[in-house]
């Protein structure tokens, strides 16, 4: 059960469709994959078609749902999708204060997925420090940080090599590591910042991703882009990555049955 937690010291870098596609990518290569959403905004899904009107989610029921997977949606083929839901202000609060509170809330919540065979998690939260992403520290096998081909994300980059992030270490695990997304060629700016940042970051730089309008489109429209424009250059780019990825936690494509079932309402 490899779980991988998508994060980034700022917001408006793309993570969330990074998340989404790294998703794809590894459901696509024949993984049986669960995308989880942390982050309140509640994007992740929208990703995998679910309709906004649709507020179900596991922070929305968890006060009565101490099995979190009873939340989860199946999207068809490999992934599935547990939302973060339509919350009142008063009950985000009320589930980030067990987070900070109970160091076993997460791991109860999450133990069914968590011990589902061959399951690989995508798990997005929302940018900055915060007590998810705190709390998913111990459980977590790798963290991937996404940041833009920008000087803002150099000037951050010290925030997460001298662990000021969330205070410790991202992962005592298999480590964290970068995607520069949005790398655009065209501009110098980019160009200086792709190459100081790959000269920088060495191996633990996965991959760069080329700024690409078949992205935009493809969220627009509700689906990867690897359906929506399977020949584009971040289509290429991502799946690079997410076979880094694989490679990097060991991750071996069985035959695509599902072992068990997992429990969906969508």
């Amino acid at each position: 059960m490899p779980l991988v937690c998508v994060c980034s010291p700022k917001g408006g870098v793309g993570k969330t469709t990074m998340a989404a596609n790294l998703a794809w990518s590894l459901a696509r290569a024949g993984s049986k994959v669960l995308a989880i959403d942390f982050d309140v905004q509640n994007a992740l899904r929208l990703h995998f078609g679910v309709p906004l009107n649709d507020g179900r989610g596991f922070v929305a029921r968890f006060e009565d749902q101490a099995d979190w997977s009873q939340s989860i949606l199946t999207t068809g083929g490999n992934i599935f999708v547990m939302p973060y839901g339509e919350v009142s202000e008063e009950q985000r609060e009320r589930f980030e204060e067990n987070l900070v509170k109970d160091p076993h809330f997460l791991k109860r919540g999450l133990d069914t997925v968590l011990n589902y065979p061959g399951l690989v998690i995508i798990a997005d939260f929302p940018p900055g420090p915060g007590p998810a992403l705190k709390a998913m520290q111990a459980l977590a096998d790798m963290h991937l940080v996404v940041m833009l081909a920008d000087t803002a994300s150099v000037s951050l980059l010290p925030q997460i090599e001298n662990d000021r992030m969330i205070g410790q270490p991202l992962n005592n695990k298999r480590g964290h590591y970068f995607v520069l997304n949005q790398s655009d060629n065209r501009r110098n700016i980019s160009r200086e910042v792709t190459a100081f940042m790959q000269q920088r970051l060495g191996e633990n730089l996965l991959g760069v991703v080329h700024r690409d309008e078949s992205v935009a489109e493809a969220n627009a429209s509700q689906q990867s882009v690897y359906d929506f424009s399977p020949a584009s250059a971040a289509a290429f780019d991502i799946e690079l990555v997410a076979k880094r990825v694989a490679n990097i936690l060991n991750i071996t494509v069985g035959n695509g049955e599902v072992q068990a079932p997992i429990r969906s309402h969508y």
